[in-house]
């Protein structure tokens, strides 16, 4: 369930009460205009820039300004501060935001180069699918689809978190990740619990029970 945005005097936006002091604060976004608004600003940064008039560097990059423009066009209820708000409280940290510009940090389909990070990468990580995905992704390993990369998930509770976007009772599979980088593949960290890698060849996986 999502929260509302709030801005607590001492400690800026919130989803819901203040986690430091408990405070209330003044109701910045509704939880069903925080939702609206976190889609529309992942579509606009990894999808569909050019559909929205917005025109990513080769990073991703797009000047704030412009993003909050592109949103005031299409929600006539949100400015800058909304789009702040839901940045600073996305729960899986899918914005990165420098001065004046701002872009996803993964999950882009178009094309996008982003640097790695130095974020040391857990010895296990996990990916969550529909069931109707488990054989085929036992055979041929984890592949990018639709996106430039693998996601990888920290946690398995996150990965079923992902997995029933698909599907209410998803399959998780454990990914060696230690092995993975040890034979030099490339696994990055990005936002606050999902890593990328450009695939996860089948030996590298084994399928949770449960």
């Amino acid at each position: 369930m999502t929260d509302p945005v709030r801005r607590c005097p001492d400690h800026g936006y919130v989803a819901g009460a203040c986690p430091d002091c408990g405070a209330a604060g003044e109701t910045v976004l509704s939880a069903d205009r925080r939702t609206r608004l976190s889609k529309f600003l992942s579509g606009a940064l990894r999808h569909f820039p050019d559909d929205v008039g917005l025109s990513l560097d080769d990073q991703g990059w797009v000047a704030w300004a412009d993003l909050v423009a592109a949103v005031r066009d299409h929600y006539s209820w949100a400015d800058a501060d909304a789009v702040a708000a839901v940045v600073a409280t996305d729960p899986k940290g899918r914005f990165e935001r420098e001065g004046d510009r701002i872009r996803a940090a993964y999950g882009h389909s178009v094309d996008v180069t982003l640097e790695p990070t130095d974020a040391p990468v857990p010895d296990c990580l996990y990916h969550g699918t529909a069931t109707e995905n488990a054989d085929a992704i036992e055979d041929e390993g984890l592949k990018p689809m639709g996106r430039q990369q693998v996601h990888l998930s920290a946690s398995v509770e996150d990965a079923r978190e992902v997995g029933r976007r698909h599907a209410p009772d998803p399959v998780v599979f454990a990914v060696d990740a230690a092995s993975l980088v040890a034979d030099g593949h490339r696994v990055t960290k990005r936002g606050r619990q999902t890593y990328t890698v450009d695939r996860v060849p089948p030996a590298y996986l084994s399928r949770l029970d449960g």
